[in-house]
């Protein structure tokens, strides 16, 4: 797991593989964006008054509502609206993990954006169809999406020196968090000014014109890249080992009997029910405790995600640091950054119940609560290419599929709790999320072994 580069120099923050990094932050970026957009046009999308599914036709003007339709779907149907997108997730993750590494990655990930940003584009028509078609656009969505989110990190199993890992990971992931800044601070202003629809129309034409960016930009193997110098081309090739699980079996049962997997597994269920509530409901707890308009809740939603971008590349840059200078071994900077992501959210989420806390000091914890859990960038979300880095992508896809199945919990679960016990709601869901984040922990901490050579012959068997 520690295994080293060598020293020599070769290009850095201007090398093809820090472009092509920068290139994978903008599909995230346009990605997450159409994935976070519809929780703030649905506030206009939504008329309690109007009739069951059909558009208001009693607006003030006319020309206002052909530019914002609005329907009357009950709160019921606009959660599982907004929830449609993770249950398309699941059936992504394991099947994709394990093709990804048999099919190349340029074609996955370029085809699942570009039906994503398709079906982005389609929600305006699908909505004056019904909530049906509209909840199915968005499950297709999902898939699309969930076939990137595990084809991108295997890129990195060829394209990142050891020492350069974390970086390239932490740029690349970091879109992230930075798409639903950007989302939520422009769709409150592309709304009002041109109409809900629109949003939905520009984000997927920008996710149509990056999918294309990348499949003419992207290679899968480094050596077989036409603009790539043969300084920077060495470099990569001498410094990585080069792995490939074709014409070898899977070891499943080496897989689920690992313990490291497992931990890992647990971190990413906990760190996406985290995700998910701050992600899903932060504007439903700013317009609860601050009793703010859609803009501004749009802007204050907006600032963690800024906040986030930043950690995360923060810790990418440090985890790297640590280890180009020694100061901490591998597995040791895997288990800090992993601390701090999933017990910093928990100190601040807890810290929102304070009966006496001032709306500054509720925006400031808010934003720390839902921006620290980057931190985990450079911790147990790179884990599975340290252990694994054969079957990284299948591996991947496990841990993932663990964390969208956290998402489709809390987010149901938070729903049923708001519903039945508004007084003390915000009181059992930040609890239950930390109590979750810090059981996960200690797992993780307990059974990450400080050396590769401690784990069991099953664990070596998934690594060599």
């Amino acid at each position: 797991m520690d295994h080293q580069s060598p020293s020599r120099k070769a290009p850095g923050l201007c090398s093809l593989r820090y472009s092509l990094a920068l290139l994978l932050h903008f599909c995230n970026v346009a990605m997450i964006s159409q994935r976070s957009c519809l929780t703030l046009t649905i506030v206009s999308m939504v008329n309690s008054s109007a009739p069951q599914g059909v558009p208001n036709a009693s607006t003030s003007e006319h020309l206002d509502s052909i530019k914002n339709p609005v329907y009357n779907w009950s709160p019921q149907t606009q959660g599982i609206i907004l929830s449609a997108i993770i249950y398309g997730m699941p059936f992504a993750q394991i099947p994709m993990g394990y093709i990804s590494g048999l099919y190349p990655i340029k074609t996955v990930t370029s085809l699942g954006l570009l039906l994503s940003s398709l079906c982005n584009m389609l929600v305006p028509l699908a909505a004056e169809q019904g909530e049906s078609l509209i909840i199915a656009c968005r499950v297709v969505q999902g898939l699309s999406q969930g076939t990137v989110m595990v084809a991108q990190y295997t890129v990195w199993s060829k394209w990142a020196p050891p020492l350069e890992r974390n970086r390239l990971t932490s740029v690349s992931v970091s879109g992230n968090m930075l798409g639903p800044c950007i989302s939520l601070f422009a769709t409150g202003f592309i709304s009002q000014s041109l109409g809900w629809p629109v949003v939905f129309y520009i984000f997927g034409a920008g996710g149509c014109a990056l999918s294309l960016l990348w499949f003419l930009l992207f290679y899968d193997d480094p050596a077989e890249h036409p603009w790539i110098s043969l300084s920077e081309k060495e470099f990569i090739t001498s410094s990585i080992v080069q792995v490939s699980s074709g014409g070898k079996s899977v070891p499943t049962k080496a897989i689920i009997k690992s313990l490291p997997v497992w931990a890992i597994s647990l971190c990413c269920f906990a760190f996406s029910w985290t995700n998910t509530i701050m992600f899903m409901y932060m504007p439903t707890f700013l317009r609860a405790k601050l009793l703010i308009n859609t803009r501004e809740n749009g802007v204050l939603s907006g600032l963690p995600y800024l906040l986030g971008w930043v950690f995360g590349n923060l810790a990418g840059c440090l985890a790297d640091f640590f280890l180009a200078r020694k100061i901490l071994s591998l597995i040791t900077i895997r288990k800090l950054f992993t601390t701090l992501g999933l017990l910093l959210p928990s100190l601040f989420s807890v810290s929102l119940l304070h009966p006496g806390a001032s709306h500054l000091s509720t925006v400031a914890c808010l934003m720390l609560a839902s921006a620290t859990p980057s931190f985990c960038t450079a911790g147990m979300l790179i884990n599975p290419l340290d252990i694994a880095p054969r079957y990284y992508g299948l591996v991947k896809g496990i841990t993932i599929l663990f964390g969208i199945i956290g998402g489709l919990i809390s987010s149901t679960l938070t729903g049923i709790i708001l519903n039945q016990d508004p007084e003390s709601s915000w009181l059992k869901i930040f609890l239950l999320m930390a109590a979750l984040n810090v059981t996960s922990l200690i797992f993780y901490l307990v059974f990450m072994k400080v050396d590769v050579q401690d784990w069991a012959k099953e664990l070596q068997q998934i690594r060599l």
